[in-house]
């Protein structure tokens, strides 16, 4: 079965609003076989909707509609549908009383406007809304099917759970689709396709689908099978593969995150751990702290922005920064070591660098990145290049700072621990 998304609202289209219905249908579309073809968005205006109906209803099974069901005049989207259907609008009884106890529990007043959200098209099934006043409509045509749902995603979704999902599987035999992704970081998307050139051909001779999906500082792997989970044990072999060759850049799957795998390794293995930031000014520490539990490891950091606190709080030799810079290997060594033993941890980061777009010097570019990690036996200096753009930069050295300390803990504290 092959669907498409349509999403209506102005503001989408300025960027006032991000669409993330789409994304989230996608993902639960996939779910269960369902394939989506396009993923298109539309403005308040009556012959578009009119056109971008028309054109998803002779090309696919499925059609999703979002937005443009709320009370005021810029919701067209039932009108329009009433007029492609050739239809007219009825007042429900039955959804009328819902929106009636919808604003009797909230103790507000209810309009006219919203008494008209009860008016919907003859023609159409109701799917019902337990979260909101706008109610889902079903329509069919040609052996195709529309679905039109309000734009406010958690009312959207819970009429994909609670009343799309369960009639589509109920009335239709669909191919089941399943996905794996592994998450990489520290290595690019062509130097990647490159090493494992060998393992891709033989994935795709088993029949499996393989995607390259990257973003700033990762790349994630996913693989596809259309013939359900019973592959996934079998996948599971080939990502094994895969990690026994490059354990440096794979570091977790599906909804894993560099600060989430490395709070799971620090407390299992009772190890503490601070950074001393610079240029990515805390960043990185909020990274963690950002997730409930960093209490149990997280000891603290210092953010050295100016020379002078580096020397104040990090310890670092004023001598050093005139001689190398701050922005050298020596420089992040003193500050990681500082860290280590003024917050007194097992494991600190250290980071400083030109983040842009100002600041570029003769002997260093803007994107320059000194990245130190430390322990009490062990440290570790790197100097990344990332590019212009400053808000890039201290994203791409979060994750680069965090795939670092994950190498060092499970080369100095697991793989020692299983010798």
């Amino acid at each position: 079965m092959t669907a498409e998304i349509i999403a209506i609202g102005d503001e989408l289209l300025i960027g006032q609003t991000i669409n993330t219905n789409a994304a989230w249908i996608g993902q639960e579309c996939s779910k269960i076989g369902i394939r989506i073809s396009r993923s298109i968005v539309v403005s308040d205006d009556e012959l578009e909707i009119l056109e971008a109906v028309d054109r998803a209803l002779k090309d696919a099974d499925l059609v999703l509609v979002t937005g443009g069901l709320g009370p005021t005049k810029d919701d067209i989207t039932k009108h329009a549908l009433c007029k492609y259907f050739n239809t007219k609008l009825v007042r429900d009884e039955a959804t009328l009383k819902k929106i009636q106890t919808f604003f009797a529990q909230r103790n507000r007043p209810m309009l006219d406007a919203n008494e008209r959200q009860a008016d919907l098209p003859e023609s159409c099934t109701i799917l019902p809304n337990k979260f909101g006043t706008a109610a889902g409509m079903w329509f069919e045509k040609g052996g195709s099917i529309l679905v039109s749902m309000p734009g406010v995603p958690y009312e959207m979704k819970v009429i994909v759970t609670d009343e799309l999902i369960p009639r589509i599987k109920e009335r239709f035999t669909l191919q089941s689709i399943f996905h794996k992704t592994i998450l990489t970081q520290g290595i690019g998307e062509s130097f990647l396709a490159e090493q494992i050139f060998d393992w891709e051909n033989k994935v795709r001779n088993a029949g499996l689908s393989l995607a390259y999906l990257p973003s700033p500082g990762m790349v994630k792997l996913r693989l596809t099978s259309n013939e359900g989970a019973f592959r996934e044990k079998e996948i599971d072999s080939y990502f094994e593969e895969l990690l026994d060759r490059f354990p440096e850049f794979i570091f977790g799957k599906e909804n894993d995150t560099l600060p989430g795998v490395l709070h799971r390794m620090c407390i299992e293995h009772g190890l503490t751990m601070g950074t001393v930031e610079s240029c990515t000014g805390g960043a990185i520490a909020q990274s963690i702290i950002g997730i409930s539990g960093a209490s149990q490891f997280f000891k603290g950091a210092f953010v050295t922005y100016a020379n002078e606190i580096k020397t104040s709080l990090a310890g670092v030799n004023p001598e050093s920064i005139e001689k190398y810079g701050a922005v050298s290997a020596e420089v992040a060594q003193e500050m990681v070591l500082g860290g280590l033993d003024q917050l007194e941890v097992d494991l600190c980061i250290a980071t400083t660098g030109i983040m842009g777009p100002e600041g570029e010097t003769e002997n260093q570019q803007v994107g320059t990145v000194w990245v130190a990690i430390a322990t009490k036996n062990t440290i570790q200096t790197k100097c990344f290049s990332f590019g212009d753009n400053r808000e890039r930069n201290i994203l791409m050295t979060v994750l680069s700072a965090l795939n670092m300390a994950r190498n060092v803990v499970n080369t100095n504290f697991i793989e020692k621990n299983k010798q």
